[in-house]
């Protein structure tokens, strides 16, 4: 199974989102656009597991510590690694410090089980588009920055959730596995 651990995007930015990128992808038509329903904040990327390695990610997942709500703020542009060699193209996400610790505590719980952590800082962003090379990418770059600090919306969540990614032509299908709450009290 190949697995990742995310946050669910909420209806309302996926909508401003995909008004933007229908604007956008008339400007550049050379770039892979994603589907906007399958868009989600990626906590950790697993990859492929066996069946026996699921059930020990999903109960190492709910045995995280507590977390208090966390907000994001939905905004901005920009391109990894840069707007001069652009490879993605994505939405900002700013975030309470929560999020970096949620993400370093599954980190920490999946490494004992021979997932490796992820080598690079923790950057929350939506991927918007990808590109092969950076040719014809310098008008939509131009565009994007005169849109300047775009907002798409805001949540507070509570919950993060373990899913299924099975690679297909028409793109990946998400199944959500398991759902965890950021605090496990009683509920009134």
């Amino acid at each position: 199974m190949r697995l990742f651990v995310a946050l669910d995007v909420p209806e309302q930015v996926r909508a401003t989102l995909a008004d933007l990128t229908a604007r956008l992808k008339k400007i550049c038509a050379s770039a892979r656009w994603v589907r906007l329903e399958g868009v989600h904040i990626t906590l950790k990327f697993i990859g492929h597991v066996s069946l026996e390695q699921v059930e020990k990610i999903r109960q190492a997942l709910g045995r995280l510590p507590e977390f208090p709500p966390i907000k994001l703020r939905f905004a901005g542009l920009g391109f990894f690694p840069n707007p001069r060699r652009p490879r993605v193209f994505w939405a900002g996400i700013e975030a309470d410090p929560q999020l970096a610790e949620l993400a370093g505590a599954i980190e920490a719980k999946l490494e004992p089980l021979g997932i490796p952590a992820e080598k690079r800082a923790f950057h929350p962003h939506l991927t918007l588009a990808r590109f092969e090379s950076p040719q014809g990418t310098q008008s939509l770059v131009t565009a994007a920055e005169a849109l300047g600090t775009p907002e798409f919306g805001g949540e507070i969540f509570n919950e993060f959730h373990l899913y299924q990614s099975v690679l297909k032509r028409s793109g990946a299908e998400y199944t959500r596995l398991v759902t965890y709450p950021f605090h496990r009290g009683p509920v009134s």
